[in-house]
């Protein structure tokens, strides 16, 4: 696989990253676009079924080792991983003893499909298993192997919640490897402290979280990344880096965070005054109303985007004579009603965002958490203001920015986990080099299709919810129920109040 596999941390240099540009990325995107007649997720599946075998053949032996006899296959496998790197014969053993111990420590003993879904992971490519096939524990196998192969390691998952609590609850097994591990949340804020975490063996951490410490440090080192300025700040007395770069990353939920979101810029800004007092945002959105859909403006919800046609343009003109010579200036004027016209139409209350206390707060899309540190750029946060009616907040200055698919390239190697791989797959391979291997289940499935029911309206459509989640609630089964709002979600809250439903 890649060479990667058995370059050590020193030859990493002190920042760690792979940055591909020039001849090497035509060179990338021409073999992956011809690579993809020559492989074979048969012939991959049949290399990690004999990585599985090789793994369970030792479990017997592992089974009756004392305490110091693991301690020492421990030593012989972290001999094994740092001569040959991430190869099948090393991680193999070093599976099985993860393996052992994540059963002696936690009481979890993972079945074949997971060490088969770890022996993916480790070797860069996207474990597809199904929803309760245990990603956790798989994650955990290969996390703790590349660890103890000297490879700082990242696990990325969707949110802060799912951080804690899988750093939490393994951090016993990592402790019995010899391995730091840590969790970056949002609430850890101190710089110090979480470069810290930054700098364990194992990190879990949210996608967000990882992309803007490294946009930080960017904007911090500047172009003195190379070792002698990262010696140089230090004996200086300059901060170091949050990070430690980019070697081996892990990706939970990877439908979620590499492929729903992989465009969205991700820019990291300063406060500073805003662009135009409240009058001029007043305007923008008095102009964009008296404009009609389909003859001055398209809409398209799908890119969330809103473009002025020339009949737009023109009416546009002709509504800002006598408004003064701020309005005479074209451009401006287009792209300060393009963006009211889109506070209007594409971002809608209590689904893109929140008013509360007199502010409005962000909704992540993946998570349906609000996000009050972040804010639109262009003048799109104070447009929403202004048509709230809050307080005008200050403008954001651009600092750095980078979408997920330039971010996660740059990982040395790049493994990946997700219930839902397949229908995108060739979009994986052709952006992040990520081949899709499915890993079957430890047990056929038992779910049964039960067919769609079909309501007249909302509220009967609510009441059948209710009525469903009540009757399961009964049998002491636990009910997920999803919408796609938050105004959706308190409406349904509150017929399960009045239905009094614990939930």
């Amino acid at each position: 696989m890649h060479s990667a596999g058995v370059i050590q941390r020193p030859w990493l240099g002190s920042y760690p990253e792979r940055v591909v540009d020039g001849d090497e990325a035509r060179d990338r995107g021409t073999w992956r676009a011809l690579g993809a007649a020559f492989w074979s997720p048969r012939r991959a599946l049949r290399r990690g079924r004999s990585f599985v075998a090789g793994v369970l053949a030792q479990e017997q032996e592992l089974r009756t080792a004392s305490e110091a006899a693991l301690a020492a296959w421990l030593r012989e496998v972290r001999r094994g991983l740092a001569q040959r790197g991430l190869e099948d014969s090393s991680c193999a053993r070093s599976v099985a003893l993860v393996r052992e111990l994540a059963d002696r420590r936690l009481g979890l003993r993972a079945h074949p499909c997971q060490v088969l879904g770890a022996w993916a992971m480790l070797q860069g490519l996207a474990a597809e298993m199904d929803t309760g096939e245990g990603k956790t524990l798989a994650i955990a196998l290969a996390a703790a192997t590349a660890g103890l192969a000297r490879f700082r390691t990242h696990v990325i998952t969707v949110n802060d919640y799912l951080v804690d609590r899988d750093a939490r609850e393994l951090a016993p097994l990592y402790a019995s490897l010899g391995l730091r591990s840590a969790a970056v949340i949002g609430g850890v804020r101190d710089p110090a402290e979480r470069a810290d975490r930054w700098r364990a063996d194992v990190v879990y951490c949210s996608n967000k979280g990882l992309v803007f410490d490294y946009l930080r440090d960017r904007v911090g080192m500047g172009q003195r990344r190379g070792p002698l300025y990262r010696e140089l700040d230090r004996l200086a007395g300059r901060p170091s880096p949050l990070l430690a770069g980019l070697e081996f990353g892990i990706v939970d939920e990877a439908d979620s965070v590499l492929i729903d979101e992989c465009r969205m810029p991700l820019v990291l800004a300063r406060a500073r005054a805003p662009l135009y007092p409240t009058e001029v945002f007043a305007s923008a959105l008095e102009l964009a109303r008296r404009l009609e859909a389909g003859q001055h403006y398209l809409v398209t919800s799908a890119e969330r985007r809103v473009e002025l046609t020339d009949s737009g343009r023109a009416a546009l003109g002709d509504l800002a004579d006598g408004r003064g010579d701020f309005w005479r200036a074209g451009r401006r004027r287009d792209e300060l009603v393009s963006q009211a016209l889109s506070a209007l139409h594409l971002l809608k209350r209590d689904e893109h965002y929140l008013v509360r206390n007199g502010a409005v707060s962000i909704i992540d899309a993946s998570t349906g958490r609000t996000m009050p540190d972040r804010s639109w750029e262009l003048g799109l946060q104070q447009m929403i203001e202004v048509k709230e009616g809050c307080a005008l907040t200050g403008g954001r200055e651009t600092l750095a920015r980078i979408t997920y698919q330039r971010f996660f390239s740059r990982y040395h190697r790049l493994g990946a986990a997700t219930g839902t791989a397949r229908e995108v797959a060739a979009e994986l391979w052709r952006v992040y080099g990520l081949r899709v291997v499915r890993v079957p289940r430890h047990e056929p499935s038992r779910n049964a299709a039960r067919g769609t029911t079909i309501c007249a309206g909302a509220e009967q459509h609510c009441d059948a919810l209710v009525a469903r989640a009540s009757a399961l609630q009964r049998r002491q089964q636990p009910v997920l129920l999803a919408t796609r709002t938050v105004a959706a979600s308190e409406r349904l809250s509150g017929a399960l109040t009045r239905a009094r439903l614990q939930h």
